[in-house]
């Protein structure tokens, strides 16, 4: 049994609840005249038989089923009940072996039961539905009685058909926000896989550096000293050796991580997303604190952030002024990039804040963090803290996925 797939906003949810429940009290009222006035029933039989009629739509609310089984029931009970006294009185004619309450509580019902089970549990009930009416105006019949057998059976049709239309058409609907969803998951869990890839591109290159520079000093230590003791020379050999090992290890490792159409074969000098300058914008930089050298790992991410929130300010505030702000402090390098409002108004942009995700990979694998939000002028700050030694806590952060609160500038 799926929920209820009405309308999720408040009022507009209990709406159509409200409409079922006034039909219900017309079914019963309108019931309990007919069956009492043209059907011959005593007034006890035929209020206990309209409330019964008025009540199976109410409770197809909840449980559709039931309240299917309930009216087909009641449709047979009250067609029992008064084929004896068709065409006793003179002058009139009864509905039979449907009365207009009954037909209209069953459609309700039917139309109720096709929103919420299976197509084919439908089609069942409209079948059995479809019996029952044959069996009694074909197989028992009577005389003296207007019948709406026919009539009950097509509109019976027409409003399952509605129902599991609808009800597909919800199914589809969902399933595709769903897709989305998948999609836009994996499309995340993607990039973030590609920019770990990318800091391990980069990474290696200054990894294998140190590597070579051991291999080769502990090649030639030994040179520096008059008779070295075979102690020593065979320590600096095992650790020439590691360190050999190690940077084939190395290359093995970029060999599968190296795209192709390496991105920025210059490497990390300088300061600027490309075409800024072309764009209009103005980006003004300024350095606080004593500057100091920096682990390669932590210098390399900061380049890559600083660049990254540019190319962001490039392409969501064209035409703003950029503040980057470099602050050299004891417990490690803090970066602020500032944008202005944009000059005009943007057209939204499709991405889904992947660029702020690659930068904030990059600050966690290293132990630091990323911000962004937006200013109270307008524009978009993003405050970035990278601690000195750049000692990761811990192993490799799990991927994260986007939010709905994702914000871009």
């Amino acid at each position: 049994m799926r929920r209820d797939p009405l309308p999720a906003s408040v009022w507009l949810r209990w709406l159509p609840h409200g409409l079922v429940c006034l039909a219900a009290f017309g079914v019963a009222v309108g019931g309990v005249a007919q069956l009492a006035d043209n059907g011959g029933l005593g007034l006890g039989a035929a209020w206990a038989i309209g409330l019964a009629q008025g009540g199976a739509p109410v409770l197809a609310l909840r449980r559709p089923l039931a309240a299917w089984w309930m009216s087909l029931t009641l449709a047979l009970v009250c067609a029992v009940a008064v084929h004896g006294g068709l065409g006793v009185t003179p002058g009139v004619v009864f509905s039979w072996p449907w009365t207009a309450a009954g037909i209209i509580a069953h459609l309700l019902v039917l139309l109720l039961l096709a929103l919420r089970v299976r197509a084919r549990a439908a089609v069942e009930a409209l079948a059995l539905t479809a019996l029952l009416t044959w069996a009694l105006e074909g197989g028992w019949g009577g005389t003296g009685y207007q019948p709406t057998g026919v009539a009950a059976v097509v509109l019976s049709a027409v409003v399952v058909a509605l129902g599991i239309a609808v009800r597909g058409r919800q199914e589809a609907r969902a399933e595709l926000v769903e897709q989305t969803t998948l999609t836009a998951e994996e499309r995340a869990r993607r990039t973030l896989l590609e920019e770990r890839s990318r800091i391990a591109r980069e990474l290696h290159d200054v990894v294998a550096h140190h590597m070579s520079v051991i291999s080769i000093q502990a090649q030639v230590a030994p040179h520096l000293v008059e008779r070295p003791p075979p102690e020593l020379i065979e320590n600096l050999a095992g650790i020439r050796q590691n360190a050999l090992e190690a940077l084939t290890e190395l290359r093995r490792v970029l060999g599968v991580l190296r795209s192709e159409h390496p991105e920025d074969p210059e490497g990390p000098y300088g300061l600027g997303a490309p075409g800024t300058g072309a764009a209009g914008m103005e980006v003004t930089a300024e350095v606080r604190g004593r500057v100091r050298p920096y682990t390669p790992g932590v210098e390399l991410s900061a380049y890559r952030i600083v660049q990254e929130a540019l190319s962001n300010a490039l392409r969501h505030a064209p035409g703003s002024t950029v503040r980057v702000e470099v602050a050299h402090r004891p417990d490690g390098l803090h970066l602020e990039i500032v944008n202005s409002r944009p000059r005009e108004a943007v057209p939204p942009s499709p991405g889904v804040g992947h660029g702020l995700l690659g930068m904030r990979e990059r600050a966690a694998m290293l132990g630091g963090r990323v911000t962004a939000a937006a200013t109270p002028q307008g524009g978009f700050a993003v405050p970035a803290f990278l601690p000195g030694d750049g000692t990761p806590q811990g192993g490799p952060p799990p991927v994260p996925l986007p939010t709905t609160g994702e914000q871009t500038p």
